[in-house]
């Protein structure tokens, strides 16, 4: 498949064969890792991170990756450019692209990485916005099919917010790669009618399903895969935790709901995770709420179906993949 050239901006660009072909790259790369085999097959080129939100595992990820290909690496965080402050995206674009063989951005509206993939001479990359998180996808089914072997078939079920960028995410892929796909959140949190009703086509196409559920303890029925994300989004105002909560805390994925899947079914988020106090946000919730844990329970989150180190370890070999995919002549 030729990828060279291509932006890597969400999935529903993509079709489930080259989704299918990088999770392929992913697996051969991570492989070369761990035996050690030199894969410095970009060397010479040069990329550059945009992140206006913070991160550990992407940024990480595409740090490292970029150096086992052979690549340099410039980091700019969200005070490192004058990307929306003094020079416009596209003149940001136009200006790194021509520095630069890659553009990574992490931030906020996907309007924004598709103007820099409008105005950039080279791929450009989403690290995840508002609305997508296509790379965390790769990561994700990378692990389902590494525990699983295959996943057509598989039933997963998103338990939170139903209308972030993770469960966006997760809908388009899993509509696409034939898993069996529930969205478990209050109605008012299901995401927009018109993504809903575009993975809805995607699964007739290509034989699987999209539900919306708000019961938790119904949806987990037969499930393979149980996925949850923290309750307030990067970027979103600390006022609405409150609300939040109220909503959420019944879909809080403890023993009793991981009980209720199938027996050897695991549990993926994406990271990081509020199930414990170890964290500033944490002790903050916990003196403002009560709450010692959040959307996933310790008990759960450090179970032997936890495979959530495994996913994130993924995110380093998959990110890899997409470089390699669209770099490589």
């Amino acid at each position: 498949m030729n990828f060279y050239g291509r932006d890597f901006l969400k999935l529903i660009d993509y079709t489930p064969e080259e989704i299918d072909y990088l999770i392929k790259l992913a697996i051969l790369f991570k492989k070369k890792k761990q035996e050690g085999k030199n894969h410095a097959y970009l060397r010479g080129k040069n990329v550059v991170l945009l992140f206006e939100k913070d991160s550990t595992r992407t940024r990480c990820a595409f740090e490292v990756g970029a150096m086992d290909l052979g690549m340099g690496v410039t980091y700019l965080g969200p005070t490192g450019s004058q990307m929306g402050k003094k020079e416009s995206i596209e003149d940001t674009a136009r200006v790194l692209s021509r520095m630069y063989d890659g553009i990574e951005y992490r931030g906020f509206d996907q309007e924004i990485v598709e103007e820099l993939a409008k105005y950039s001479r080279v791929p450009v990359w989403n690290g995840l916005t508002n609305e997508f998180h296509p790379t965390q996808m790769l990561a994700d089914v990378m692990t389902i099919k590494e525990h699983f072997g295959e996943i057509r078939g598989k039933k997963l079920v998103f338990l939170g917010d139903g209308r972030n960028n993770v469960a966006n995410s997760l809908m388009v892929v899993c509509s696409k790669l034939g898993i069996n796909f529930v969205c478990c959140s209050p109605n008012k949190l299901f995401p927009s009618k018109d993504l809903i009703n575009q993975c809805k086509e995607f699964a007739k196409k290509y034989n699987s399903t999209v539900e919306f559920i708000e019961d938790p303890k119904e949806a987990v029925k037969n499930a393979d895969v149980l996925y949850t994300d923290v309750w307030v989004s990067m970027g979103e105002d600390a006022s609405i935790w409150e609300e939040r909560i109220k909503l959420l805390k019944p879909y809080q994925v403890n023993k009793e709901l991981m009980n209720l899947a199938n027996s050897d079914a695991i549990f993926l988020h994406c990271l990081p995770s509020f199930h414990d106090l170890k964290t500033t946000i944490g002790k903050e919730i916990h003196e403002k709420f009560g709450l010692t844990e959040m959307e996933v329970t310790n008990e759960v989150f450090e179970s032997k179906q936890s495979k959530v180190f495994d996913e994130a370890e993924n995110r380093l070999h998959t990110i890899k993949a997409i470089m390699f995919a669209t770099l490589y002549k």
